[in-house]
């Protein structure tokens, strides 16, 4: 198995480049996934410009960037091909009034249109799970949404959080999307009641944890990536609903990671 490259996702840090670049480097990561967002340096209005210069500014640290979190518009894959970035990461889901299969469908044709262009400029766009009643929540519903593109055009993001939620096995959900994986996303969270027992209806929400902590299994699903001699990005989102202590948990995390 070849030597895994951690990144982080940067969206926990509203950094200058330059002391972003200080602090990721700090606390151990080789890359980052960058935010293509407004309100961080790198916005879809100055991907052209901003990209590179923030390339730059990470790789005089050491660190490279191994994905962006932002827009599908041709101008995006463009900037991330110029500077050697192969994955763009979304999340996905049901537009108000349509039922499940309808979103499926219009999502495919999006993808339809997308798929010449990520070809055209060598860049895959990585669909993740997210739990949610209007989202694409699991293994199967992501399988069957990009199955039939080639996976190095559009491929999946496998959040291992997000399955723990949901309560699939991760051995299952890994073999599920296997064909179309390209990257995994390490972070964990457990379902905590919202209300007491005096109430009608028991009601629940996440609470983002420690990979230690949650019910994503990450020896488990490092165990199974090596089985399958799995040598693709993986990124510690660093979400954590106690967001204070994101500096520590992080950086418990990727040792964790590490070691496993």
């Amino acid at each position: 198995m070849a030597e895994i490259q951690f990144s982080v996702f940067t969206k926990p840090w509203r950094l200058s480049l330059p002391d972003l670049a200080n602090h990721i480097s700090s606390l151990g990561f080789a890359g980052v996934e960058l935010p293509v967002r407004p309100g961080y340096p790198v916005t879809p209005d100055n991907i052209e410009t901003e990209l590179p210069n923030a390339v730059r500014i990470l790789g005089n640290a050491g660190l490279m960037i191994s994905s962006i979190a932002g827009p599908t518009d041709e101008k995006t894959m463009a900037a991330c091909a110029s500077s050697d970035i192969p994955f763009i990461r979304i999340c996905v889901g049901m537009e108000e009034g349509e039922s499940y299969l309808q979103g499926e469908a219009r999502l495919q044709r999006k993808f339809d249109t997308l798929s010449p262009l990520l070809a055209k400029h060598g860049v895959t766009l990585g669909i993740q799970n997210h739990i949610g009643a209007r989202e694409v929540s699991n293994a199967m519903c992501l399988r069957h949404l990009v199955e039939r593109y080639d996976p190095r055009h559009i491929g999946i993001v496998w959040d291992a959080g997000h399955n723990g939620l949901e309560g699939e096995e991760p051995e299952t959900a890994i073999d599920i999307v296997w064909s179309h994986l390209c990257m995994v996303n390490l972070k964990s969270a457990y379902w905590r009641r919202t209300n007491g027992p005096e109430a009608d209806v028991a009601e629940w929400e996440p609470y983002w944890t420690s990979g230690r902590q949650g019910r994503a299994n990450w020896p488990r699903v490092a165990t199974e990536l090596i089985k399958r001699k799995y040598a693709g990005a993986i990124c510690l989102t660093a979400e954590y609903t106690n967001e204070p202590s994101v500096d520590r948990l992080i950086a418990e995390d990727i040792a964790f990671a590490r070691s496993l």
